[in-house]
């Protein structure tokens, strides 16, 4: 079965920003508001961080439900794994996510600045440096025939879009706009030269835009 590279339930603004600027430890996302992002993923009836019965159904909790279907391995950038720039000073920061991380494969951060690889729980965070398509055969190799999932951030995803190795992509598109940050697209009709596109509002008020390759 052919392996699949997947962007996955990555959310942006409605002005194309996948999180603001000023990224901290306090603001991951910068000067933009997660909330305003994610609340229709935090919504579902599968959202893995729910601490009560209820939550939606459909096509939201569906895509919320689908994020780890055949993945075997995760890339991400160093911005999504932490605020840190340049040389790691210490090795003490560990990801955003604690002690039981929500991605259950290996994961793949793309840094120019490689430390020890760590694990937590059943999540092994790899500090790899190379161009995308280094950086792939690795997460490839690992996922032992699954799909890997491109989880982010903006920069990731356009680098691996401008090396062309990107099978598909579920985008969702919230009501909400940033002005500035990290920037996925100018307009996802951007994309159409390469993918088909189905777009389909959901009642939570976000657009979800699925492409894969013609």
């Amino acid at each position: 079965m052919t392996q699949l590279v997947r962007v996955h339930n990555v959310t942006v603004s409605s002005d194309g920003y996948a999180s603001g600027d000023g990224q901290s430890l306090e603001r991951p996302f910068g000067h933009a508001d997660p909330t305003a992002l994610f609340a229709w993923a935090g919504a579902t009836a599968s959202w893995p961080n729910r601490t009560e019965p209820g939550g939606s159904r459909g096509l939201d909790d569906y895509l919320v439900r689908d994020f780890h279907r055949n993945v075997g391995a995760e890339i991400m950038g160093r911005n999504k794994f932490g605020p840190q720039r340049g040389p790691w000073v210490d090795h003490d920061w560990q990801g955003w996510w604690g002690q039981e991380p929500p991605f259950h494969t290996p994961v793949f951060v793309m840094t120019h600045h490689e430390r020890p690889s760590f694990t937590l729980s059943d999540t092994t965070f790899h500090f790899v440096g190379g161009p995308p398509r280094t950086v792939l055969d690795r997460a490839l190799e690992a996922a032992d025939g699954k799909d890997v999932r491109l989880g982010g951030g903006a920069d990731t995803i356009r680098q691996f879009l401008d090396a062309d190795l990107i099978d598909t992509l579920h985008v969702a598109v919230a009501p909400v706009a940033f002005g500035r940050g990290s920037r996925l697209w100018g307009s996802p009709d951007e994309l159409l030269d390469r993918y088909h596109r189905d777009v389909v509002p959901s009642s939570s008020g976000v657009v979800h835009h699925l492409f894969w390759r013609r």
